[in-house]
C-alpha cells in the first residue's frame, strides 16, 4: 500500500480557520452594504 501523506491535524484546523476568516469576511461585507441599503432607503 503507498503511504500517502496526510495532512497534520493542526494543518487541517489552520486551512479551517482561513476558510472561515474569509467567508465572515466576507458576510461582513455583505451586512455593511446591506445596512448602507437600508439608510439610503430611510
Amino acid at each position: 500500500m503507498r503511504k500517502i501523506r496526510k495532512l497534520s491535524f493542526d494543518e487541517l484546523v489552520s486551512e479551517n480557520k482561513k476558510a472561515l476568516l474569509k467567508d465572515a469576511a466576507f458576510l461582513d461585507k455583505i451586512e455593511e452594504r446591506l445596512e448602507q441599503r437600508y439608510k439610503e432607503e430611510k
